[in-house]
């Protein structure tokens, strides 16, 4: 869902050059497609929602990625274990509720994969919440890149 919303509220606010990818911490739902509840809210909310699928995070994506961004506090530490290189800074990580000024710190966004249909429009409502703040630190990383 993150991935979406990103892509709509990057084009939305003219931000170029970024490129946003989903992947998570485990193999356990690999190359399935997106949970029909949450393609239904982001539908509703004309969000893009088809051709998606499942991948695992890779020390290659960490490699190359300017900004990690992870759902949960257990995919930060996932995440940082996975990193190969000792010398990755750990600041390339972050919670998507860490761009968000509203949310408590270190909350996560919830995950209502094993909750009621209603819990993808709360994580929904979270994601859009932190777009100002992963747009504004895109802005940073951008002006300051190489």
């Amino acid at each position: 869902m993150a991935e979406r919303v990103a892509e709509r509220a990057a084009a939305d606010a003219g931000v170029t050059g970024v490129e946003f990818s989903s992947a998570g911490t485990i193999s356990e739902e690999y190359d399935d497609s997106m949970d029909y509840r949450a393609a239904a809210v982001l539908e509703k909310h004309g969000y893009r929602h088809a051709d998606h699928r499942a991948r695992r995070i890779t020390e290659a994506n960490l490699e190359s990625a300017d900004l990690v961004v992870a759902m949960e506090d257990r995919h930060v530490s996932s995440v940082l274990a996975l990193a190969m290189d000792p010398a990755m800074d750990p600041a390339k990580v972050s919670l998507l509720t860490d761009f968000d000024p509203a949310a408590e710190p270190g909350s996560g966004v919830p995950d209502p994969f094993f909750g009621a249909d209603t819990g993808f429009s709360d994580t929904l409502t979270a994601i859009e919440a932190a777009m100002p703040g992963l747009l504004e630190r895109i802005r940073e990383l951008q002006s300051t890149g190489p």
